[in-house]
């Protein structure tokens, strides 16, 4: 099957508005002669006349007619496509972005994130949906449009990732618990009831690797699913929970923390995004947007180290 040459569109697109062989041929600044051979190409591909003569004056027939509207809407909708992209007006911006976040950075950074949205483009709804693991599946398939999180096995090896800021997991407890008072020591720390958060279902972590090297272990009275389930369960009971220290801060509000009497437990929380994403100019708006955000809470900034790519 021979291809046929789609600049024929764009001629007869003109040749159907025009009705006119001298016509088109100025507007496409081409010579009436090879306008003509251009119509015989035309009514060879189509094989139909497309435009007859009537007296001095060409009519279209019932082919052309049946034409005309579909090609130059194919040739309105190839230009659309060939254009640059125009600069992006937030004020007319009107999308939905969803963002899958741990209820703690909705906590944190959310504040900042809707009133900057809100301000600079009004027309921009905010979804927020929950973590339950670190499958990349939903940036694949376009139904998250950035996560934030730490880059582990799970995350897609073609993911975009770029540090936003930091963490260090700390010990937390309700005002007036045992260890609010005096040296938190491994082993105190460690002969205390702790609420674990796994979203993986596992029980142990590198909380308890940490401990095991000092020969202690964790009474570990309870698993939840997210830091804040964690903290309720620790502001109402004794239990001790170990919560990432900045992803947490508006949770902790009227409770005790204190460094963890361990090696340091530190994680770098980033933004991921799928490429194909990348040359969005709204998707690059909202993604300086997040960055900002985390970067008024943190002043010293995103980090660079740790990066697997930088955008």
């Amino acid at each position: 099957m021979v291809t046929p040459d789609l600049n024929l569109l764009v001629t007869l697109d003109v040749l159907l508005a025009e009705g006119s062989v001298a016509r088109a041929a100025r507007r496409l600044r081409l010579s009436p002669s090879a306008m003509s051979r251009t119509l015989a190409r035309l009514r060879e591909t189509t094989g139909d006349p497309l435009l007859v003569r009537a007296g001095r004056d060409l009519v279209p027939t019932p082919r052309a007619l049946e034409l005309r509207e579909r090609v130059h809407q194919l040739v309105q909708d190839a230009e659309a496509v060939l254009r640059p992209v125009e600069a992006l007006n937030l004020q007319e911006l009107v999308r939905t972005f969803t963002l899958r976040t741990s209820e703690g950075f909705v906590e944190t950074f959310g504040p900042d994130l809707i009133v900057r949205v809100g301000r600079e483009a009004p027309g921009v709804r905010l979804r927020f949906v929950q973590k339950p693991d670190r499958e990349s599946t939903s940036l694949r398939d376009g139904t998250v449009d950035l996560e934030t999180g730490v880059v582990g096995a799970a995350t897609g090896p073609e993911v975009r990732a770029q540090a936003l800021f930091r963490d260090r997991f700390i010990g937390v407890v309700r005002m007036g618990h045992p260890l609010c008072r005096g040296e938190v020591t491994p082993a105190r720390y460690a002969a205390g009831r702790h609420v674990v958060v796994s979203r993986r279902h596992v029980d142990r972590g590198p909380i308890d690797e940490a401990l095991k090297a000092l020969g202690l272990e964790r009474d570990i009275v309870t698993i939840v699913g997210g830091f804040s389930s964690a903290l309720a369960l620790a502001r109402a009971s004794d239990l001790i929970a170990s919560v990432p220290e900045r992803h947490t801060e508006n949770l902790r509000g009227g409770m005790h923390g204190f460094p963890l009497p361990l090696p340091p437990l530190e994680v770098t929380v980033s933004l991921l995004w799928h490429p194909r994403l990348d040359g969005d100019a709204a998707h690059r708006w909202l993604r300086g947007c997040v960055r900002d955000a985390c970067l008024t809470r943190h002043p010293e900034g995103p980090l660079r180290a740790g990066n697997r790519v930088q955008r």
